[in-house]
């Protein structure tokens, strides 16, 4: 109860709330070391492109279509960072940096087109009824005359569920704005890891009984919180992306923290912990080593997260297909743009090292989803 009351005390402005709703622009930084370094100023910079986008929401949706891997691809043929088919990429493909080529497989080309294309079927669909940018992003998904034909997001599960996750996904990569609402789960995900003190570790433990109860560090996280019903994903550096990002000082009890020897990319995080108050937390550390308490305060401390059920859920296990429009339901007149393929079967941010320590046998990942 004692965690309950200070979790419950003051209600915060939510990080990363948008005014007026999903994009805009503008103002929106990105979350510390959300995006890779080496695309955050091309999301920056491209994700202000348009009213009908930002930094966070590309970078969410960068993040849904590859997990910001440059070299995806899927069996439908969609390529590179932002998965553009190649009939797409031959129309809408940009030389974003001027090299004078366009090259899908190149995020300096592939992160400014995503942007450029956002935009122009923002325009597209902008005398539709209900947000320019969910129809944006359901443009993109489902093409652009569903959009019109439905006025606004069409009833394609698919399409709502591409439209929900990149929405809800983008306040995990927007920069916070001020302090964040406190968890109403964080209690019980607590009492739940201080119940696995001493448990030894497990590289790749679930808790199972066939692994005698015990844990790595990203499947005790998974465990807490799936007690107070919420599914967080497998690996640790896709459980950065479950909530809005509190500063340090701003750190409560039952905000997972994060650790990696790359403070500029979430997409190297090594290791999770649950934090209990007074600069400690509770984690499975490394192999021979038992669940226990922890400071946060080291060289390799990455970041926080808080987690909400809306971010959990909405981080992808498999991408959402793209629903293809019949060609007798096209408009006549001018040519839709044609909406590129999502790809089937990539599941972002496989291969996070689950314990601050690789175990030498450096077998596969014990983080990774079986």
């Amino acid at each position: 109860m004692g965690f309950i009351g200070l979790l419950v005390i003051g209600t915060f402005v939510a990080a990363g709330s948008m005014a007026g709703g999903a994009g805009g622009g503008g103002n929106v930084g990105l979350a510390k070391g959300a995006v890779p370094a080496s695309y955050q100023p091309l999301v920056q910079k491209w994700g202000n492109l348009c009213k009908a986008i930002n930094p966070a929401l590309l970078a969410a949706q960068l993040y849904q279509e590859s997990g910001f891997n440059p070299g995806a691809k899927s069996p439908a043929k969609a390529q590179g960072i932002a998965q553009f088919i190649p009939g797409t990429w031959a129309t809408h493909g940009i030389d974003g940096d001027g090299d004078g080529d366009r090259d899908v497989w190149d995020p300096k080309d592939a992160i400014p087109s995503a942007a450029s294309y956002d935009c122009q079927l923002a325009k597209y669909v902008k005398d539709a009824p209900g947000d320019p940018t969910k129809n944006m992003l359901a443009a993109y998904n489902a093409g652009a005359y569903a959009v019109l034909k439905y006025g606004g997001v069409p009833p394609y599960n698919e399409t709502q569920n591409y439209v929900k996750i990149i929405t809800t996904l983008e306040k995990s990569f927007a920069r916070p704005i001020g302090r964040v609402n406190p968890s109403q789960q964080a209690a019980g995900a607590i009492s739940y890891a201080q119940r696995k003190l001493g448990t030894e570790y497990l590289w790749g433990g679930n808790g199972t009984a066939d692994q005698n109860g015990r844990f790595d560090c990203s499947g005790l996280t998974l465990a807490a919180y799936r007690s107070v019903g919420i599914e967080l994903p497998r690996v640790a550096n896709d459980q950065y992306n479950a909530g809005p990002h509190p500063k340090r000082e701003e750190l409560l009890p039952g905000d997972l923290v994060f650790f990696s020897d790359d403070l500029g990319n979430s997409r190297a995080i090594r290791h999770v912990g649950i934090y209990v108050g007074g600069g400690y937390m509770i984690d499975a550390p490394r192999p021979g080593a038992v669940i226990r308490f922890d400071p946060v305060d080291t060289p390799d401390y990455f970041g926080a997260t808080r987690v909400t059920e809306d971010g959990a859920k909405a981080i992808p296990g498999k991408p959402v297909e793209k629903r293809v429009e019949r060609a007798e339901e096209k408009p006549e007149g001018p040519e839709e743009p044609a909406a590129p393929e999502r790809g089937a079967g990539e599941e972002p941010g496989a291969g996070a090292d689950e314990g601050r320590e690789r175990p030498a046998d450096g077998g596969a990942d014990g983080g990774a989803e079986v």
